[in-house]
């Protein structure tokens, strides 16, 4: 029998983790914007506290996210911040900086570490690489498709985490590319404030359109770590999730960042179903369309639902 993958997602508040855990997730990977990047809610260390004393006593783990670019000055802060995180019972560290697992075999040894370096975790011999440094998990970029997935899974030891669903990073800079072109037209003169018609944090709604593809809008905006774009469409592995767990994909994510509380429950409860369907007698397994039409029913209609990369032959 197939062991049961990990449901992982994400939350922006202690309401939302609640009502989460209560439709099923397994684990969260929660933090705060100052070391983590583009987290879904601001989670300092006596809030983490708090998340990681309501999902334990339910066998909800929580995970840190360390993956912001790190700066002379913060790798100063690693220590003292991985001491609260271990004081508060947190799970396992997300980095993908070396300064980090330094920090963490200096402050928490025990502590587990997930490696995820967005984009460029593309092979099992790197993985491998930073198992023998002390990761326990690999984090596998989003560009990967079906075939890469299942070579990388077969080729190591460590667990393989997977986003399923939700939404992607395209680009990010530390620059605040927006706010110096709204500066830009200002000094220039150019007709029609921007700034006063446009906000640029990510619950208002600014987006970037390509001139050959006018149908597509990037969700962009910036906080304190710089620019950020994201993908125009939103992975949905629903339908196929079976192909990951016949391979024993240790953890599937949904990534809510920038969804709504009701939106995360759906998605988050159709995958438990979709899980606990399969685990449940894997050879007579058939997927029920009710599932995804509940999603597609309160899908943004300017986002498609997609495959991403995974059935995509070519992807650089």
């Amino acid at each position: 029998m197939n062991a049961k993958p990990e449901l992982l997602t994400t939350a922006r508040s202690m309401e939302e983790l609640v009502r989460l855990i209560d439709v099923g997730a397994d684990a969260f990977v929660l933090g705060e914007s100052k070391f983590g990047l583009r987290v879904a809610g601001e989670f300092e260390l006596d809030v983490m506290a708090e998340a990681v004393r309501i999902a334990h006593p339910r066998g909800v783990r929580i995970y840190a996210a360390i993956n912001n670019l790190v700066d002379n000055e913060t790798v100063g802060e690693l220590p003292d911040y991985i001491k609260g995180l271990a004081a508060a019972g947190v799970d396992a560290v997300v980095f993908g900086d070396p300064a980090v697992l330094m920090a963490v075999r200096e402050a928490a040894p025990g502590m587990k570490l997930h490696w995820n370096t967005e984009m460029t975790s593309t092979n099992y011999a790197t993985a491998n690489f930073w198992g023998r440094k002390g990761a326990t998990r690999v984090v596998l970029a989003r560009e990967l498709n079906m075939e890469q997935v299942i070579g990388t899974k077969a080729n190591t030891s460590l667990e393989v985490e997977v986003q399923v669903h939700g939404m992607t990073n395209i680009y990010h800079s530390k620059r605040s590319l927006v706010n110096s072109y709204l500066d830009y037209r200002e000094q220039s003169g150019i007709a029609g404030n921007l700034s006063s018609e446009l906000e640029t944090d990510k619950d208002r709604g600014l987006y970037l359109i390509e001139t050959e593809r006018q149908n597509e809008r990037y969700p962009i905006y910036e906080d304190a770590n710089g620019t950020h774009i994201m993908s125009s469409d939103d992975i949905c592995m629903l339908e196929n999730l079976h192909e990951l767990m016949e391979v024993g994909i240790d953890s599937l994510k949904i990534e809510g960042f920038m969804k709504s509380i009701e939106y995360n429950e759906t998605v988050v409860r159709a995958y438990r179903k979709v899980i606990d369907n399969y685990i449940a007698d894997p050879a007579a397994y058939r997927f029920d369309e009710q599932l995804l039409e509940q999603i597609q029913a309160i899908q943004d209609p300017e986002r498609e639902l997609s495959f991403g990369f995974f059935y995509k032959e070519q992807v650089y």
